[in-house]
């Protein structure tokens, strides 16, 4: 079996009750809402830099990103389309629901959902989303943003008691392949578009 006693401690160190006021901050820097502006700005500077053909060829590979990512992830929690792939693989429990933590972990009642976190899903479509719009976009202040969004992201799943830090590690990871793929077959047919017009 697994040791995870340095993930646990590391978990115990970046999880602490911070409040009411905290607690509803990390729900919605956890959830969807808050970073609707974010995708527009993305959406947005898409097209200035490269016209609303891209902006089209940029969302279909953008959704196949993190369909894929958060797919993949699902993988190992037994969820989603591809939860069948690896029935023998043995899913972690949240931090929330592990019995070696039990009174040492604060969590808002309202972040209790789903027993298993590993893989991050979170973290691997946040990834996803950053790898690729980072590289499409291709300015420094936008990439560094995209991280500080990113950590800000992960390290809610922690505090809500969502997720370890090697979930999210993993989560990275798969965010990672997903985007870089994505980006590649972007690439591949902005040549080939650009080329069709080209000789049209």
């Amino acid at each position: 079996m697994m040791n995870y006693d340095c993930d646990h401690g590391l978990f115990l160190a970046l999880n602490f009750d911070g409040g009411a006021v905290m607690d509803r901050a990390m729900l919605a820097v956890s959830g969807t809402m808050m970073w609707l502006p974010l995708y527009a700005l993305i959406l947005w500077l898409v097209y200035r830099r490269m016209g609303w053909r891209n902006v089209i060829l940029f969302v279909l590979c953008l959704v196949a990103a993190l369909a894929l990512a958060d797919m993949v992830a699902g993988i190992f929690k037994h969820v989603g389309l591809l939860k069948n792939l690896w029935s023998d693989f043995p899913p972690r429990l949240r931090p929330m629901f592990t019995p070696e933590l039990e009174g040492l972990v604060h969590f808002p009642p309202e972040a209790v959902a789903g027993r298993y976190g590993t893989v991050s899903s979170h973290a691997a479509v946040i990834v996803a989303l950053t790898t690729l719009s980072a590289a499409v976009i291709s300015r420094r202040w936008f990439s560094w943003m995209m991280i500080v969004c990113t950590l800000l992201i992960c390290y809610s799943r922690i505090y809500l008691a969502k997720h370890f830090p090697i979930d999210l590690v993993l989560g990275a990871g798969v965010g990672v392949v997903t985007g870089c793929a994505m980006l590649y077959i972007y690439r591949l047919l902005d040549r080939r578009w650009l080329a069709h017009f080209r000789k049209s």
